[in-house]
């Protein structure tokens, strides 16, 4: 009878197999992250970039939930073919880009949105996951914390943009994401941490919003329903907000020394 133990160390043999399985493991793991998203492409030419030490992973199909169809990925033909209204300050590769119009509303920056599908966060039985508090009567305020609703929205011009008039809420996650502000026929939501409530001036309380002034508002993009939010607006409302930090006022955007 071989005895194997005799010249082999079993427990560095182990160790040995555990080191291949965790390098094939990390392998699989960086493939699978670059199933979207990839293959990147050069911001200057457009061209694809190919990675010469990891390949992309084959591709393979998603089935989405409520009969929302099917995604492949990774796509070669999912690109982003939208204009840049902007400049580049260089010719270089990385180069930041300098917009030519109004970069809150035309995505550039901190205002950029991707182009999400055009119907609403479902929650596991199929219906829209962020609704209005007047739909969705199962959720309240707690007692113990301020209603936002009847609360006037301030920016840092000091001006009041508006009152809140709901609250939307995320059913799955039991939170809340919108603020609903009356403004002229058709209100406003603004995300909830772009909105900070803090103390108003005689007593009371109040949202304030950094990030945009009185004459952004009338720009903000709007839902085509009155009770639910598709993940496209969701990403060019919060793209807006986002951008009014640095482009909703000249001086955001200057140096700080």
């Amino acid at each position: 009878m071989v005895e194997i133990t005799g010249y082999i160390d079993v427990a560095q043999m182990v160790l040995y197999a555990f080191w291949v399985f965790f390098a094939g493991l990390i392998w699989y793991l960086q493939a699978e992250s670059r199933r979207e998203g990839y293959p990147l492409e050069d911001d200057v030419t457009g061209a694809y970039n190919p990675d010469p030490w990891l390949q992309l992973p084959s591709p393979k199909t998603f089935k989405l939930p409520h009969g929302m169809g099917e995604r492949t990925y990774p796509n070669m033909e999912n690109r982003d073919t939208r204009p840049i209204k902007a400049r580049r300050a260089s010719a270089t590769s990385g180069s930041p880009l300098i917009p030519t119009g109004n970069a809150m509303k035309d995505g550039v920056g901190p205002a950029a949105w991707a182009e999400r599908p055009d119907h609403p966060d479902m929650t596991p039985h199929g219906t829209a996951k962020i609704q209005p508090l007047a739909v969705a009567t199962d959720f309240h305020i707690s007692e113990n914390d301020v209603d936002p609703r009847g609360l006037n929205v301030v920016g840092p011009d000091g001006e009041i943009a508006g009152q809140i008039v709901d609250v939307w809420v995320d059913q799955t996650e039991s939170y809340i994401r919108y603020l609903e502000m009356k403004f002229g026929r058709n209100n406003r939501l603004i995300p909830l941490h772009f909105a900070v409530q803090r103390s108003a001036r005689g007593g009371g309380r109040e949202y304030y919003v950094h990030n945009l002034t009185k004459d952004h508002w009338s720009d903000v993009p709007r839902t085509k329903s009155k009770t639910e939010i598709t993940m496209l607006e969701e990403e060019k409302i919060m793209g807006y907000f986002g951008g009014g930090g640095l482009y909703a006022m000249p001086g955001r955007a200057e140096p700080l020394l």
